[in-house]
């Protein structure tokens, strides 16, 4: 198979930190060229704009899209046409209903789609799946707590409307239990916290269930000082299973059964690689389903404004 040459638009953190090493990780795939109006990186050709790329009918077979959810659509929707295979970064856009138009148009083109979860690709996650097949599950308690000012420092862009506020990580655990519980669920209460200042929510609290009753509750809060809370418990008939540490570790009943560290963005970029290969897409929204829900059905609550110093 020939190799991939990918382009990343928007050189943020996420794409420094995860999408640079994992492309770089990943057989069959290589980085090509940079879009981004406020950074480059020596040796690698740049463009302001995703736009200038695409105009420069440069050899490029795929767009990893890293930029803000709110542009997204317009620039996975020229890129396509373009007829570049597209990654989009978690969460796929700014609203579901943008997203049926771009599975269309790859069809339409002959190209892929991928909307990645990257949380999905965590260690512990395949493990807790196949442990819960089957079980009787009794009750599911989620705790997704972290300090905004550490993990996105100056992004001004997340707290506005299609940013999401702390849904941003808290879809990171959504997409984890969509994928282990062997059942769909659905919101039934909501409250969000919006600091006074901002336009999206710094906290939510979720209540869950199926159409078996079980009881599922989140919390997801960016207020979070000191350690940081990224973990899922699941009460079973054969015990509690919990994933933690954002599902690098997975226990059962105190006993160890997962506890490593994985590249996750690598197994998005195998996973780019395979659909590419086989001429397919994969646009799960069922988490993106779950936090529209939240902002439909939650209660909205005002705390006190929101200060990055």
């Amino acid at each position: 198979m020939t190799t991939i040459r990918i382009a990343i638009v928007g050189l943020g953190k996420i794409a420094r930190d995860q999408h640079i090493p994992a492309i770089s990780g990943t057989d069959g795939i290589e980085l090509a060229a940079i879009a981004s109006r406020n950074a480059s990186i020596d040796g690698i050709v740049h463009f302001a704009t995703l736009d200038e790329l695409l105009g420069a009918k440069l050899d490029i077979d795929a767009v990893a899209l890293c930029t803000p959810p709110q542009a997204r659509h317009a620039q996975a929707a020229a890129a396509l046409k373009a007829g570049k295979h597209v990654l989009l970064e978690k969460p796929p856009g700014a609203t579901i209903s943008e997203l049926d138009p771009l599975v269309a148009a790859a069809r339409q083109t002959g190209r892929t789609l991928f909307a990645t979860w990257h949380s999905r690709f965590a260690p512990a996650v395949e493990p807790a799946r196949a442990f819960l097949a089957g079980r009787q599950i009794k009750s599911v308690v989620v705790e997704w707590k972290e300090d905004v000012r550490v993990w996105h420092p100056g992004q001004a862009w997340i707290w506005e409307p299609g940013g999401l506020g702390v849904f941003d990580p808290g879809i990171n655990a959504l997409s984890i239990l969509t994928r282990i519980l062997p059942r769909p669920f659905f919101l039934t209460e909501a409250e969000l916290s919006f600091p006074r200042n901002r336009a999206a929510p710094i906290a939510a609290d979720l209540v869950f269930s199926d159409e078996t009753g079980l009881p599922i509750r989140a919390e997801f809060d960016w207020r979070q000082t000191g350690p940081q809370t990224w973990d899922i418990r699941v009460e079973t008939d054969a015990g509690r299973l919990t994933l933690s540490s954002g599902g690098s570790h997975l226990s059962h009943d105190g006993h160890v059964l997962v506890d490593e560290k994985q590249a996750e963005y690598r197994g998005i970029y195998r996973r780019f690689v395979e659909l590419i290969a086989s001429g397919a897409s994969d646009v799960d929204l069922s988490p993106l389903v779950h936090v529209a829900d939240g902002f439909m059905l939650g209660r909205r609550r005002d705390v006190e404004p929101f200060i990055e110093v």
